[in-house]
């Protein structure tokens, strides 16, 4: 029987992002160094948690600094009675299956089109599947984006499982991180 995943509690600050897509407004905090030691891996992780008590499930995010970042809804922040610059207290253990990932969309066409990337992809683990799409959408730019759907699409049609050359925690290779703070 697989072992059921332990909680960690902690408290954090919801800090505010400096620049926030869309017009809904969320909150994030970072984990503590050693709350994120505990997770299962240093990439992106699902969780299940509380908010002040509130249940959720998440995607956490790499820092870069070798801990994770979690984004919390608007409506998650009502919910606990919370707001941004506010401490609340969590507490969160990793999923004990990670769920199947939503492929964005201009990957799904890519896959569609070519049966080879696809019968990989499928016969890939959900962790891989998590990170192929975490490499493409961490490309900055749309011709970046773009590159790495054909990348990967070759690279599934060789057979390769997993993308290669990707630092998925961000530390090595500096290209994930936290949003800024607005303060």
């Amino acid at each position: 029987m697989p072992e059921q995943p332990v909680p960690t509690d902690f408290s954090a600050k919801l800090l505010r992002a400096k620049t926030v897509e869309g017009t809904s407004s969320w909150a994030f905090v970072i984990l503590p160094k050693e709350v994120s030691a505990t997770l299962p891996r240093r990439g992106r992780t699902g969780i299940d948690g509380t908010l002040n008590g509130h249940e959720f499930q998440a995607l956490l995010e790499p820092d870069g600094n070798k801990s994770h970042w979690l984004k919390i809804s608007g409506e998650l922040m009502e919910k606990a009675g919370t707001s941004f610059g506010k401490v609340a207290k969590f507490v969160i253990s990793p999923l004990a299956q990670e769920r199947e990932p939503d492929a964005p969309e201009d990957l799904r066409k890519a896959l569609a089109s070519s049966p080879e990337s696809r019968k990989t992809w499928e016969a890939t683990t959900t962790i891989a599947r998590i990170d192929w799409i975490h490499w493409i959408e961490s490309a900055k730019q749309a011709k970046t984006r773009t590159k790495r759907i054909q990348d990967a699409c070759n690279m599934l049609a060789e057979g390769k499982k997993r993308v290669c050359c990707f630092d998925t925690s961000g530390f090595y290779s500096k290209a994930l991180s936290a949003p800024k703070t607005a303060d």
